[in-house]
């Protein structure tokens, strides 16, 4: 069947409210961690991990950074307008590009309050030590985003903007506000790259001494990039995957990190987190256009959300990966940065994966449906048991290592 046809209501699951983590544990690798292997279940925890992978296996993370991307605009009337980050403007090359902007940016928002904003008015935030003004003004406005030009009296980059007056994006469903603890706790202790909205949160499971125990088991470690966007929070609506559209999300990846990747394929390669997943197997995909004459629109995006689904899939992965290391070389580049809009749904073979780090995920969302693409109808065995085995759900809950 092509996931096109995929109905949503066959991924669901009864998720009660006091199994969403509200709070991370005090230390991130005592987290509950269920192993699933070749169809069998067990119970472990994230400082135990080194157990239970191949001595040869390659972790493969996500670098990326979140950014404190909700901004509180105060009306002169006392009103408060939110003003929720989501990507830079297409005019920017990249995300990073974008947060190095010095005294002005445009950024695609989405705007809580939006009817009380009229055209013209401009809202700031103003900032002690360092001293600055903040300013945002509507530039033009798009069926459920906004593009604001945002202005800044000093010398700091957006990212350090962001960085004084942004509070911290915590997900939706936690119905609650930031507190001091989230601004270490909802980040990787490995992150980098500063441009995401939502956390790589299978990552907030590592601490430096898990890293290092890794280490000395032989395992070897790789870093991706993929910002992730609020599109990860997005439920499907549609009765089928047919009429769902799937965000896209900026990824930058290395040659080096390629040229490892190819050394290593005849290893075990497992992705922490759906988004190092993704973009590992979008790699696979714009080798195989390349080869087959279908040039990606970098700029753009580079994988659509069917192409795994439309396009010859019989082409190696080596042959593929190199095929992108070519076209980066050809081009005079060191890195690869475009947006990927991968689905991974049932009915998809992973090119580049052979595992997978993941927490538990909403029911009805794209990252269940990747879930199932990779281990099938025992994504059902599998959450059953974490329900009953009081396992805890969503981006500060405990998570599961997925080895078919």
């Amino acid at each position: 069947m092509h996931p096109s046809q995929l109905r949503i209501e066959d991924f669901t699951y009864n998720l009660p409210d006091e199994k969403v983590a509200q709070y991370p544990l005090a230390e991130r690798d005592s987290s509950k961690l269920l192993v699933y292997k070749s169809g069998q279940i067990s119970d472990s925890s994230y400082s135990k991990l080194p157990d239970h992978l191949p001595s040869n296996a390659l972790l493969v993370f996500n670098q990326t950074k979140v950014i404190h991307a909700r901004l509180l605009f105060k009306k002169e009337t006392g009103g408060v307008i939110e003003v929720f980050c989501l990507e830079p403007h297409q005019q920017y090359a990249d995300v990073q590009t974008a947060m190095l902007q010095s005294g002005k940016v445009w950024w695609k928002c989405m705007i809580g309050g939006a009817s009380k904003w009229k055209y013209g008015m401009v809202l700031s935030i103003h900032h002690n030590g360092p001293d600055f003004t903040l300013s945002a003004t509507i530039v033009e406005r798009e069926q459920s985003t906004f593009t604001l030009e945002l202005t800044w009296d000093s010398e700091l980059t957006f990212a350090e903007v962001l960085h004084h007056v942004g509070k911290v994006p915590l997900p939706p469903y936690l119905h609650r506000e930031a507190e001091q603890g989230d601004e270490s706790t909802y980040q990787t202790v490995y992150a980098k790259v500063e441009g995401s909205v939502a956390a790589p949160t299978a990552g907030l499971h590592f601490t430096e001494q898990l890293l290092n125990r890794l280490s000395e088991k032989g395992i070897t470690k790789e870093y991706v990039t993929l910002h992730v966007g609020a599109g990860t929070f997005k439920p499907v609506k549609s009765e089928t995957m047919k009429e769902h559209e799937m965000h896209a999300e900026w990824i930058d990846v290395s040659i080096e990190t390629l040229q490892n990747l190819i050394s290593n394929l005849g290893k075990h390669v497992v992705a922490v987190g759906t988004t190092s997943m993704r973009t590992l197997e979008s790699l696979y995909w714009i080798g195989a256009k390349l080869l087959q004459g279908l040039t990606p629109d970098f700029a753009e995006i580079a994988v659509h959300q069917w192409d795994p689904y439309e396009l010859t899939a019989d082409i190696p992965t080596e042959k593929a990966l190199r095929a992108v290391i070519d076209y980066l070389l050809l081009a005079k580049q060191s890195k690869l940065v475009t947006r990927t809009q991968i689905l991974i749904a049932p009915g998809y073979t992973p090119r580049v994966v052979k595992g997978l780090i993941t927490n538990f995920h909403q029911p009805q969302s794209t990252l269940l449906l990747l879930v199932a693409a990779l281990i099938g109808n025992d994504w059902r065995k599998v959450y059953d048991h974490a329900l009953a085995n009081d396992y805890r759900f969503l981006s500060y809950g405990d998570g599961c290592l997925l080895m078919p």
